[in-house]
C-alpha cells in the first residue's frame, strides 16, 4: 500500500492541502487537493500502447461536478444521476485542458486521461482553481511525460484591494475575476470577465497574481520531491527496427525540408489575397509536390510519409520566420493590421433583432430572441442553482470552414465559445426592473478564418441594439496572435487568422467596450507568455477594438428607442408581497382566469412583489395591470372607492370597497340626513361610494357614504304630521325631544 502523505500551506489566507498516497493507486498519478471544504480528486493516467494512424496527441481531460457534493439531489422527477455534464462543468474541463495541453511533447501518440472530480463544494472556493492544481499536481508527480508543474490563482478586485481567490459573493462585488494558470515567470491559460475594467488594471492584476503563484507551485513541487515517479521515455526508440526507422526518418527530413521550404515561399507567399479554401488547396498541393520530390529522389515508397508528415511543421516555421525577421505576414497585412469589416443590422424579417458581422472570411449572423420572464433557464449544477435571463449559444456548423461533417450538436468548443461572447455582454445588460424580457442570443457561424467567438461577441452587440435592448455599451472583441522562436524573440500579430496560429503562438482574446475590458481568454502553444507578450498583446488588442467599435457604430451607435413589433410588451408593477397570494389565487385559479381572460402570454411574479405581463397586445396588459391592482390595492384614510354591499344590519351595512377587502359604513353616515332603517338607503348587492375614515390598529375600517361623492339617494323622508321632523330612531341623532325624567320608585 502507498504510503499516505499530506502537503500543506497557508494561500491566501485559508490553508491549501494536497494528499496523496490514500485514493486511486492504480493511476500513474493521483492525488487529492482541498481549500477551504472544497475538495476535488486529480487523477492522471496514460495507456501503454500507442494508437496508430493518428497525427495529434490524444489527450482527454474530463471535470466531473457531483450534486452529493453540495449536499443536493437532482431536481428532476425522473433523472436523479448527474447524466450529461452541465455547460459549467464542461467549461471547467476546457478551463484545465487549456491549460495543462501546451506542456505535453505533441509527437505523444499514447492516450492520455485527466480526471478531475469534486468531491466537497462548499459554495464559497470555486473548484475550477483547485482542479487545474491538482491535474498539474497528478501530471508532474506521475510517471507521464509532461512539461511541467503549473499553478493557478484567481484574482478580484473590490474598492481597489486585491483579493486572492474571493469567494463567489466577493466576485459579485469585484471589477474583475480573471483565473489564470502559469508560473511565477510566464502565463500560459487565461480565463476573465470584467467590469469593464481598464488595460492597465488588468496587467496589474496580472502580476499581483502571479506573484502568489508561489505557493501552490512550492506546494506542488514538495508532493514530487516526495512522492514522484520517474518519467517514462515513450519517444525514444527500444529495437533495432525503431532505431532504423528514427534513422530513416532523419534522412527523408533532412532531404526534403530545403525544397519544402523553397515550395511555402511561392505557393504562399505569392498570393496573399488568396481565400482559406485556396490555402487549404495550396497545402493540397504542397505535400503532392514533397511526394513527388521524394519518389524523384527514389526514396523507398514506404519511407515517403516521412517527409510528407513535416510540410505543416515547415510551413508553420516559416510563416513565424517571416514574421519575426521581416515584419511579414502571409496575407500582406501589417502586424498591427485588422482584416476588411462588414457590420449590418435588421436582415431577417420577424426576427426581434439581428447583426451580421464580418472580420475578412470570418461570419457570423447573430439573431435575438426577446421572451417572458418566465422563460429563464434554471441552472441545476453543482456549484450554480437559480435562474439565466441572458444567455447566448454558438452554432458552428462544418460548412463554415469547407467540410462535410455529421450534425452531433453543440461540442465542448462551441459551448466554450458561446459562454466566452456571453461572458463579454452579461455585464453590459440592463436590470431586469428596467428590461424584465429573457433574452436569447444566437450566433450562427458561416464562415471561419480566425476568431468566430470574437466574431459573434460583436454580432450579438449589433443584434442587441437592433433589438432595441439597452444594453450600457457596445461590447467588441479582437484576437492577438503570437510569432515566437526558441531563441526567445517574438512578435505580436493583431487579427489572428487560422494559418498564423501554429507552433509557439497564441490565441489572446479581449472584449471590452470603449472605457475597458468585459472579457479575456487566452490559450498558446508555447512553454508560456512573458511579461513583455501579454503587456503588448493588451494594449496592441485596445487600439484594435476601438477601430472595430468605430465600425459598428456607424452602423448602429445605440440600442433602437422601439422594440420590434413582433417582440411581445412587457409591463411591469410592483405589489405588496402579501398580496401575491390574492393574485395567483388557489390553486392558480385567479392568475389563470387574469390570462384567460385578457389575452395575455404570461403573468410573472417575483417573492419582492415584482410583476411582470407579457402581451403582444397593449390592451389586454393594460387590462391585466388594471385587474391585478384592483386585487392588491391598499386602503388608505381619506380616499375615495366604489364598493358593493354584501351584508346589510340594523346598525350599518358592510362593503366591500377592494378584492377581499371590506369595512362597516354606519347608520349614522349613510345618508346626509338621520337614517330610520338601514334598507330604505341600501340593499345587498348594492354599488355605493365610500370614503375610507379609519383604520383601526385590529384592521377594522370604519367607512361613510355620505362622505363620499357620487351617491344617488332614495327621496328624503317627509315631515311628520305635526310639522316637526320625524324623531330619529332610538340609538341615533337628530331633533328628538327629551324623555321626561322619573325617579327611582315615584309613582306616575
Amino acid at each position: 500500500m502507498n504510503k499516505i502523505q499530506k502537503f500543506e500551506t497557508q494561500w491566501g489566507g485559508k490553508t491549501l492541502s494536497i494528499e496523496v498516497g490514500k485514493y486511486a493507486a492504480q493511476a500513474n498519478g493521483a492525488c487529492m487537493v482541498q481549500y477551504g471544504d472544497t475538495v476535488i480528486l486529480a487523477t492522471a493516467t496514460l495507456s501503454s500502447n500507442k494508437r496508430d494512424g493518428i497525427d495529434y496527441l490524444p489527450l482527454m481531460v474530463d471535470y466531473e461536478e457531483k450534486l452529493y457534493a453540495a449536499g443536493r439531489i437532482k431536481g428532476s422527477r425522473f433523472m436523479k444521476t448527474e447524466g450529461r455534464p452541465t455547460d459549467e462543468a464542461i467549461l471547467t474541463a476546457r478551463f484545465i485542458d487549456r491549460a495543462l495541453r501546451p506542456l505535453f511533447d505533441d509527437r505523444i501518440r499514447n492516450d492520455i486521461q485527466v480526471i478531475v472530480t469534486c468531491l466537497a463544494f462548499d459554495g464559497e472556493n470555486d473548484p475550477d482553481v483547485l482542479g487545474l492544481i491538482g491535474g498539474s499536481c497528478a501530471l508532474a508527480m506521475s510517471d507521464i511525460p509532461w512539461d511541467g508543474p503549473l499553478g493557478c490563482i484567481r484574482i478580484g478586485q473590490i474598492e481597489g484591494e486585491w483579493v486572492i481567490n474571493p469567494s463567489y459573493e466577493a466576485r459579485e462585488k469585484s471589477l474583475l475575476d480573471l483565473a489564470f494558470a502559469g508560473t511565477t515567470e510566464s502565463i500560459i491559460m487565461v480565463e476573465a470577465g470584467a467590469n469593464e475594467a481598464p488595460e492597465d488594471v488588468v496587467l496589474e492584476a496580472f502580476w499581483f497574481g502571479q506573484k502568489h503563484l508561489k505557493e501552490p507551485m512550492e506546494l506542488i513541487n514538495q508532493v514530487v520531491k516526495a512522492a514522484g515517479k520517474t518519467k517514462v521515455d515513450i519517444l525514444s526508440p527500444k529495437t533495432e527496427e525503431e532505431k532504423a526507422i528514427l534513422v530513416a526518418r532523419e534522412h527523408v527530413e533532412t532531404l526534403v525540408r530545403p525544397y519544402i521550404l523553397e515550395q511555402v515561399k511561392e505557393l504562399f507567399f505569392k498570393a496573399p489575397q488568396a481565400t482559406k479554401g485556396e490555402r487549404a488547396a495550396q497545402k493540397t498541393e504542397l505535400k503532392a509536390r514533397t511526394k513527388q520530390f521524394l519518389i524523384d529522389k527514389g526514396v523507398e515508397k514506404d519511407q515517403i510519409k516521412y517527409g510528407t508528415d513535416i510540410v505543416i511543421e515547415v510551413l508553420e516555421s516559416e510563416l513565424t520566420r517571416a514574421v519575426i525577421e521581416d515584419s511579414r505576414r502571409v496575407d500582406g497585412r501589417g502586424l498591427d493590421e485588422i482584416r476588411a469589416l462588414l457590420a449590418e443590422v435588421q436582415l431577417l424579417p420577424r426576427i426581434h433583432g439581428t447583426g451580421h458581422f464580418m472580420r475578412g472570411e470570418t461570419q457570423v449572423l447573430t439573431t435575438i430572441t426577446l421572451g417572458a420572464p418566465g422563460d429563464e433557464q434554471t441552472l441545476d449544477g453543482m456549484e450554480t442553482v437559480g435562474k439565466k435571463r441572458y444567455f447566448h449559444h454558438y452554432n458552428f456548423p462544418p460548412f463554415s470552414v469547407g467540410e462535410v461533417k455529421p450534425l452531433r450538436g453543440p461540442s465542448r468548443r462551441d459551448i466554450g465559445h458561446g459562454g466566452l461572447a456571453e461572458k463579454a455582454l452579461r455585464g453590459m445588460m440592463p436590470d431586469k426592473e428596467a428590461f424584465p424580457y429573457t433574452v436569447r442570443a444566437v450566433s450562427e457561424v458561416f464562415g471561419s478564418n480566425g476568431s468566430s467567438s470574437m466574431a459573434s461577441t460583436c454580432g450579438s452587440t449589433l443584434a442587441l441594439m437592433d433589438a432595441g435592448v439597452p444594453i450600457k455599451a457596445a461590447v467588441a472583441g479582437i484576437a492577438m496572435g503570437l510569432a515566437s522562436d526558441d531563441k526567445g524573440r517574438f512578435k505580436v500579430l493583431t487579427d489572428l487568422q487560422d494559418l498564423e496560429d501554429g507552433e509557439g503562438g497564441m490565441d489572446f482574446k479581449i472584449a471590452g467596450s470603449r472605457d475597458g475590458i468585459t472579457a479575456i481568454q487566452m490559450d498558446t502553444k508555447t512553454k508560456g507568455l512573458s511579461r513583455e507578450m501579454v503587456t503588448q498583446a493588451v494594449n496592441q488588442a485596445k487600439v484594435a477594438r476601438m477601430q472595430i467599435l468605430d465600425v459598428m457604430a456607424k452602423t448602429i451607435a445605440a440600442p433602437r428607442p422601439d422594440l420590434s413589433p413582433y417582440a411581445p410588451r412587457i409591463i411591469t408593477l410592483r405589489i405588496n408581497p402579501e398580496s401575491i397570494g390574492a393574485v395567483i389565487g388557489p390553486g392558480g385559479k385567479m392568475i389563470n382566469e387574469i390570462i384567460a381572460t385578457t389575452g395575455v402570454q404570461a403573468i410573472d411574479i417575483e417573492e419582492d412583489g415584482l410583476v411582470m405581463i407579457t402581451s403582444k397586445d397593449s390592451n389586454g396588459a393594460d387590462q391585466a395591470k388594471a385587474w391585478i391592482e384592483s386585487l392588491t390595492r391598499e386602503a388608505k384614510v381619506g380616499e375615495i372607492y366604489q364598493g358593493k354591499v354584501v351584508r346589510v344590519m340594523d346598525f350599518g351595512a358592510i362593503v366591500e370597497f377592494l378584492p377581499k377587502k371590506d369595512g362597516m359604513v354606519h347608520v349614522s353616515n349613510m345618508a346626509p340626513w338621520r337614517v330610520e332603517n338601514v334598507t330604505d338607503i341600501v340593499k345587498m348587492g348594492q354599488v355605493v361610494f365610500v370614503k375610507v375614515m379609519e383604520i383601526n390598529p385590529d384592521g377594522k375600517i370604519s367607512l361613510s357614504m355620505k362622505e363620499a361623492p357620487g351617491n344617488v339617494y332614495p327621496e328624503r323622508p317627509a315631515p311628520s304630521a305635526s310639522g316637526t321632523p320625524r324623531p330619529p330612531a332610538a340609538g341615533g341623532s337628530g331633533d328628538r325631544p327629551k324623555r321626561p325624567f322619573f325617579k327611582k320608585n315615584a309613582t306616575p
